[in-house]
């Protein structure tokens, strides 16, 4: 049996958005490797459904982390790389986007601009 990497588990951090195919964490690591972060475009025509996943993973993100740095972990790295250059950055140099300890923080003022909502201290879905 293949050993899988370490990887923090977030606790208190929603599995996905309740009723759609959204994730927001994973259960174990990849046994085929970890999943890159990239920095994916958000285009004009996305469903509400996909924007409100963004802003409740957010929401999720804030109310766990607020401005602190933290580990990628059992974190989506597809939803992550929603968000990742705008509202998550990087806050490492060299930063590993294939790694589950990479480090990552929210750009407060970008967040509150593109996502106003996920700062919120309820955000209804």
């Amino acid at each position: 049996m293949v050993k899988l990497p370490e990887m923090t588990k977030h606790r208190g951090i929603p599995s996905g958005l309740p009723g759609t195919g959204f994730q927001f964490t994973i259960r174990r690591a990849n046994p085929r490797g970890v999943t890159a972060i990239i920095s994916r475009r958000r285009m004009a025509d996305r469903t509400p459904t996909e924007k409100l996943a963004d802003t409740a993973f957010l929401h999720a993100l804030w109310h766990r982390f607020g401005d602190e740095p933290f580990e990628r972990g059992n974190l989506d790295a597809g939803r992550i790389s929603w968000l990742f250059g705008r509202e998550i950055v990087a806050v490492e140099e060299p930063f590993d986007p294939q790694s589950y300890v990479a480090m990552l923080q929210i750009d407060e003022r970008v967040g509150r601009a593109s996502m106003p909502e996920a700062f919120e201290d309820v955000l209804i879905v």
